[in-house]
């Protein structure tokens, strides 16, 4: 399967038509490079706040607001334009206030398939950052999508840096990780994670970033990134692990292919097998016996 994964940079919308605008020239040309698969970043939904004007654009609690107040329109966008194309697409993740979750909103991506499925996947672990100026919360439990394309898994950027919760998606052929990162410590912390659960799962690992400089807001003012797509350094792969990698900071498209056989063949027949290995840490993981050596 092709797959397509975003450097995406956000706007000031002047109005509706503009976002639907460029969202529609987004996946037209994806679409048009054969892509399957589409990815958009984590928070590339903040853009939304800017059809709220400026002044609620640059505050962050009325942006999470505006946001979320969006949602259910860009998910009627996306999904006819899902079905349009005949692609899978993971829409840009955004602040959601759910009531079921409580007063605070989640992180939330939302995978909308080509016959108008659609599943959610909340953000786990918050950074810094969201948890003591945004306020946002954790959200509901990992899920696994079985879909045309395979088994699909979704760890939303800091989520990625947990070896337990990509453990969690062990049966997942691509786990998705959309990604918003201020600066290259961060990218490079994010994608550091990704190539690890591939390394970790014998899987694919699809990071996706926001890109650019917005003045108009102070929740994602800053934004430095790339799209990349990685897979265990072993048969049927990149020796380095990476299938393709977007230049850093420059918008648009990351396209690579990927094999579901060739996924299944590493796991099953792979030089190493660290994801049939996993458990032997059982036992071996204890705190290390102190010996002193001075």
């Amino acid at each position: 399967m092709r797959i397509a994964t975003a450097a995406y940079p956000m706007d000031f919308l002047d109005d509706w038509k503009a976002y639907a605008d460029k969202l529609s020239a987004w996946f037209a040309d994806a679409a048009g490079q054969g892509a399957e698969l589409l990815v958009f970043p984590e928070y590339g939904a903040m853009e939304l706040a800017t059809l709220a004007g400026a002044e609620a654009a640059g505050d962050l609690e009325r942006s999470l607001h505006a946001v979320s107040d969006r949602l259910a329109d860009a998910d009627g966008l996306h999904a006819d334009l899902a079905a349009r194309h005949g692609v899978h697409i993971l829409a840009a993740s955004a602040p959601c206030f759910d009531e079921a979750l409580g007063p605070r909103p989640v992180n939330r991506a939302r995978l909308f398939g080509p016959q108008g499925d659609v599943g959610v996947q909340d953000k786990q672990i918050m950074t810094r950052f969201e948890r003591d100026e945004w306020g946002v919360v954790g959200g509901g439990p990992l899920r696994l999508f079985d879909t045309a394309l395979g088994k699909i898994g979704i760890l939303i950027c800091y989520d990625s840096e947990f070896p337990l919760l990509g453990r969690a998606m062990v049966d997942a052929d691509v786990i998705l990780v959309p990604s918003c990162t201020e600066a290259l410590t961060g990218f490079s912390r994010v994608r550091i994670g990704s190539q690890a659960r591939a390394l970790e799962n014998q899987c694919v690992t699809v990071m996706s970033s926001t890109v650019g400089n917005c003045p108009w807001s102070y929740a994602v003012d800053t934004n430095t990134g790339a799209g990349g797509l990685f897979g265990p350094p072993d048969r049927g792969f990149p020796p380095t692990g990476v299938i393709a990698e977007g230049t850093l900071d420059a918008p648009g498209w990351t396209i690579g292919d990927v094999d579901p056989a060739a996924i299944a063949k590493v796991r099953d027949d792979g030089v190493v097998l660290n994801r049939a290995h996993w458990d032997e840490q059982a036992g071996r993981d204890a705190a290390p016996a102190p010996q002193r050596l001075r």
